[in-house]
Protein backbone atom coordinates (compact mmCIF):
# COMPACT_ATOMS: atom_id res chain seq x y z
CA UNK A 1 0.00 0.00 0.00
CA UNK A 2 3.24 2.42 0.84
CA UNK A 3 4.41 1.86 -2.30
CA UNK A 4 1.11 2.56 -4.35
CA UNK A 5 1.22 5.86 -2.38
CA UNK A 6 4.99 6.52 -3.56
CA UNK A 7 3.95 5.39 -6.95
CA UNK A 8 1.00 7.53 -6.96
CA UNK A 9 2.51 10.65 -5.71
CA UNK A 10 5.33 10.74 -7.77
CA UNK A 11 2.58 10.61 -11.13
CA UNK A 12 1.28 13.44 -9.96
CA UNK A 13 4.16 15.25 -9.28
CA UNK A 14 5.38 14.40 -13.14
CA UNK A 15 1.98 15.66 -14.43
CA UNK A 16 2.44 18.86 -12.41
CA UNK A 17 5.72 19.27 -14.23
CA UNK A 18 4.56 18.53 -17.24
CA UNK A 19 1.68 20.83 -17.00
CA UNK A 20 3.67 23.70 -15.78
CA UNK A 21 6.31 23.35 -18.30
CA UNK A 22 3.93 23.01 -21.28
CA UNK A 23 2.06 26.73 -20.49
CA UNK A 24 2.50 28.34 -23.59
CA UNK A 25 4.80 31.77 -23.26
CA UNK A 26 2.93 34.99 -21.84
CA UNK A 27 -0.65 34.03 -23.06
CA UNK A 28 -3.97 33.35 -21.64
CA UNK A 29 -7.46 34.22 -22.32
CA UNK A 30 -10.81 34.34 -19.59
CA UNK A 31 -13.28 36.43 -22.44
CA UNK A 32 -16.25 35.45 -24.01
CA UNK A 33 -15.47 37.67 -27.11
CA UNK A 34 -12.92 35.83 -30.02
CA UNK A 35 -9.53 38.04 -30.72
CA UNK A 36 -8.80 38.94 -33.90
CA UNK A 37 -5.44 40.40 -33.31
CA UNK A 38 -2.86 39.30 -29.86
CA UNK A 39 0.50 41.02 -29.28
CA UNK A 40 2.53 39.40 -27.00
CA UNK A 41 4.25 41.12 -23.96
CA UNK A 42 8.02 41.95 -24.29
CA UNK A 43 9.60 40.14 -21.17
CA UNK A 44 10.91 43.42 -18.97
CA UNK A 45 14.77 42.75 -18.63
CA UNK A 46 14.57 43.67 -15.03
CA UNK A 47 12.17 40.09 -14.60
CA UNK A 48 14.63 38.30 -17.09
CA UNK A 49 17.75 39.47 -15.06
CA UNK A 50 16.31 38.56 -11.53
CA UNK A 51 14.55 35.60 -13.38
CA UNK A 52 11.13 36.68 -12.15
CA UNK A 53 8.44 34.51 -13.77
CA UNK A 54 4.79 34.46 -12.79
CA UNK A 55 1.17 35.29 -14.09
CA UNK A 56 -0.31 38.64 -14.87
CA UNK A 57 -4.22 39.34 -14.46
CA UNK A 58 -5.76 42.25 -16.57
CA UNK A 59 -9.42 42.94 -16.52
CA UNK A 60 -10.38 44.28 -19.74
CA UNK A 61 -13.15 46.36 -21.13
CA UNK A 62 -13.66 45.63 -25.13
CA UNK A 63 -15.98 48.27 -26.90
CA UNK A 64 -18.43 47.14 -29.16
CA UNK A 65 -15.99 47.86 -32.14
CA UNK A 66 -13.28 44.98 -30.82
CA UNK A 67 -10.67 47.61 -29.28
CA UNK A 68 -9.83 47.56 -25.92
CA UNK A 69 -11.40 50.28 -24.25
CA UNK A 70 -9.89 49.84 -20.98
CA UNK A 71 -7.53 47.79 -19.04
CA UNK A 72 -6.95 47.15 -15.44
CA UNK A 73 -4.02 45.06 -13.06
CA UNK A 74 -5.78 42.51 -11.08
CA UNK A 75 -2.55 40.75 -10.10
CA UNK A 76 0.55 39.58 -10.61
CA UNK A 77 4.24 40.70 -10.37
CA UNK A 78 4.73 44.58 -10.30
CA UNK A 79 7.95 44.47 -12.42
CA UNK A 80 5.58 42.20 -14.71
CA UNK A 81 2.64 44.20 -14.72
CA UNK A 82 3.45 46.70 -17.52
CA UNK A 83 4.33 44.73 -20.18
CA UNK A 84 0.90 42.99 -19.97
CA UNK A 85 -1.22 45.96 -19.84
CA UNK A 86 0.88 47.17 -22.88
CA UNK A 87 0.42 44.29 -24.73
CA UNK A 88 -3.41 43.95 -24.37
CA UNK A 89 -3.95 47.37 -24.94
CA UNK A 90 -3.09 46.25 -28.86
CA UNK A 91 -5.53 43.45 -28.97
CA UNK A 92 -8.73 43.64 -30.79
CA UNK A 93 -11.59 41.67 -30.89
CA UNK A 94 -14.38 40.68 -33.02
CA UNK A 95 -16.93 43.37 -33.29
CA UNK A 96 -20.17 42.93 -31.24
CA UNK A 97 -23.66 44.55 -30.39
CA UNK A 98 -22.42 45.98 -26.99
CA UNK A 99 -18.65 46.37 -25.23
CA UNK A 100 -18.01 43.21 -22.62
CA UNK A 101 -15.20 42.79 -19.73
CA UNK A 102 -13.25 39.93 -18.79
CA UNK A 103 -10.19 38.85 -17.06
CA UNK A 104 -6.92 38.07 -19.83
CA UNK A 105 -4.39 36.16 -17.82
CA UNK A 106 -0.53 36.25 -19.19
CA UNK A 107 2.12 33.28 -17.62
CA UNK A 108 5.53 34.69 -17.91
CA UNK A 109 8.06 32.57 -17.65
CA UNK A 110 12.26 33.38 -19.18
CA UNK A 111 12.83 29.95 -19.68
CA UNK A 112 10.18 29.51 -22.71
Amino acid sequence: MQALNRVFAVGLLLMGGWIATSAPHAWGQEIDRKPKSKVAPVYPELARRMNITGVVKVQITVAANGSVKDAKLVGGHPVLANAALDAVKKWRFEAAPQESTGIVEFRFDPTQ
